[in-house]
């Protein structure tokens, strides 16, 4: 997501809301609809505006200005209908980036048939997160638009007195280095220089293809 959005959230149960907090710290525009007293009570100290509606509605969607929106997330709880519908909504309104959350693989199929820019399955995410953290040594987070790509912390041993030009990664591996943390500092120096010596105990931040960072030996 870029730097300048707005963000129309449809459904504001755990997921729904957690996802807009997390934006609007981030100093986006955020505006949510529920049909629930409650959850709408919840939102309004959190997001930028809330509005509680008939979210199955397209003329509500409108009068909102959801057509003039960046971007918008679907969370509506177990009704596999209700987000369809939704849905498909935003995507006649034009918003150029629909997120929905899936509550199985065949609602994704759904989705995805529909047009739906993105499609998320919550626990899948937690799952593979688990997984990776547990075999990948290093493991921080993949990325969302490829769950192969990943972000790996990797400390230094075998690479002592060499500089990030000579091991060449981003040839070799086609892995690239964004961030660097010295044996005695603590913390990451960003984007760092092709002719830093390491060090043992140094540990690099990088991203690239979990198949290629297992091939990695520093």
């Amino acid at each position: 997501m870029g730097s300048n959005i707005q963000v129309g959230i449809i459904g504001l149960g755990k997921f729904g809301l957690s996802f807009g907090n997390s934006l609007a710290e981030l100093g986006h525009q955020v505006l949510g609809i529920d049909k629930d007293h409650e959850k709408i009570k919840r939102a309004q100290h959190v997001l930028t505006n809330v509005y509680q509606a008939d979210i199955i509605d397209k003329t509500v969607l409108n009068q909102l200005g959801f057509k003039d929106f960046t971007h918008s997330l679907v969370s509506v709880g177990e009704s596999i209908t209700d987000s369809t519908m939704i849905a498909m909504y935003l995507k006649e309104l034009g918003i150029p980036d629909v997120w929905v959350k899936a509550v199985n693989e065949d609602h994704k199929k759904l989705l995805n048939k529909i047009g739906v820019d993105h499609v998320i399955i919550p626990e899948q995410i937690a799952a593979a997160q688990l997984a990776n953290r547990l075999a990948i040594p290093g493991f921080i987070d993949y990325l969302p638009f490829d769950q192969e790509v990943v972000l790996q912390e990797i400390t230094i041993n075998e690479w002592v007195g060499k500089t990030l030009r000579e091991v060449n990664l981003t040839n070799r591996f086609n892995t690239q280095v964004i961030a660097i943390k010295k044996a005695h500092e603590n913390k990451f120096r960003y984007i760092p220089r092709a002719d830093d010596i390491m060090k043992s105990g140094d540990i690099l931040v990088v991203i690239g293809h979990i198949d290629m960072l297992s091939k990695i030996k520093a």
